[in-house]
């Protein structure tokens, strides 16, 4: 699976860990930054232009990371076609795949520790979409909004 990730100052350091767990589990890993620790950097910078890469299908999915996981998740559900969730345990992860069909994984360094992480990380990408017609149904209303919203200039993207 191609998996773009990126992160903050907060969450700089878990997004590396993850970077190398990612890879050693044989995935196609893309690094959309930082490349290094710098206290002064903003999660926009970072996040935005991974969710973009999600949106446009250039990656399956996204991985990001900030001091509470918070601020990334705004930013990247501010992008049409993207459905990001903010994830603290294991379970969350496998129901915002099975019923949201989540494609950005928000996390937050100041509340799960690299193992935990991990195990967000795997239960998120092992599971798929459940299909159910209540699900697809949501998602549809959702994406209408989405294109509404482009369409009434409602972003620039």
């Amino acid at each position: 699976m191609k998996i773009a990730i990126a992160a903050d100052h907060a969450g700089y350091e878990l997004k590396e860990r993850l970077k190398s767990y990612l890879t050693h589990e044989g995935h196609n890993v893309v690094d959309l930054g930082p490349e290094s620790y710098e206290p002064t950097d903003d999660y926009p910078d970072y996040a935005i232009p991974a969710a973009e890469m999600v949106a446009r299908g250039e990656a399956d999915r996204g991985i990001l990371v900030c001091d509470s996981g918070i601020g990334v998740d705004i930013a990247a559900n501010k992008i049409p076609g993207v459905r990001s969730a903010l994830v603290h345990d294991e379970e969350l992860a496998k129901l915002t795949r099975q019923h949201n069909d989540t494609n950005v994984l928000s996390l937050g360094s100041m509340f799960v520790d690299e193992t935990k992480a991990r195990k967000i990380v795997k239960n998120w990408l092992d599971t798929p979409f459940s299909r159910a017609e209540r699900h697809e149904r949501r998602i549809r209303k959702i994406e209408k909004l989405e294109q509404r919203e482009v369409t009434n200039g409602a972003t620039d993207r």
